[in-house]
């Protein structure tokens, strides 16, 4: 298990697909996750500190496990098949709920709450991206980092995340 933090988002085209990347705390592989428009605009957001004048889906999502009395303990990327990647939001008690990754990374991000990737996922779907340099301890990614992660992006396709033969 690795906790990941956040690194940015870009959107690729001609699709327009939008790429979250996370990278290893205390590490220094990476993870590119393929999401949707909405939960990228979400996580943008929060990444920028941009409060919107009113709650938003993830927001909402945070709201309710308050009022309900839950504790959100983690989030977790679990498994990746074919390319698809799964997640789990753990509670306390060890109650687990199935999400999908974007949804529950923009909801650890407001949460405060930490983003863990399970080592079978980064064996299989993490990366190292040549030529690192960045700060271990900097929270906040380097222009060189976002720079790198840019050139990466020019040269991959989701269709490179696609177990083989599994």
């Amino acid at each position: 298990m690795s906790e990941m933090r956040v690194v940015g988002i870009r959107v690729e085209p001609p699709q327009s697909q939008p790429v979250l990347l996370l990278r290893e705390v205390d590490g220094q592989r990476y993870l590119p996750i393929w999401i949707g428009q909405s939960e990228a605009a979400s996580i943008a957001l929060r990444q920028k500190g941009i409060e919107p004048p009113r709650p938003l889906t993830h927001d909402l999502i945070v709201n309710l496990i308050n009022d309900f009395g839950q504790t959100l303990l983690e989030v977790r990327i679990v498994d990746m098949q074919e390319g698809t990647f799964y997640a789990e939001m753990v509670f306390a008690g060890d109650l687990r709920v199935s999400a999908r990754p974007s949804d529950s990374i923009a909801v650890a991000m407001r949460a405060d709450v930490p983003i863990i990737a399970d080592e079978e996922v980064l064996a299989e779907a993490g990366l190292l991206i040549p030529d690192e340099e960045s700060d271990e301890e900097t929270p906040a990614p380097s222009d060189d980092e976002v720079e790198k992660f840019k050139e990466f992006l020019d040269n991959v396709s989701p269709d490179d995340f696609k177990a083989s033969g599994a």
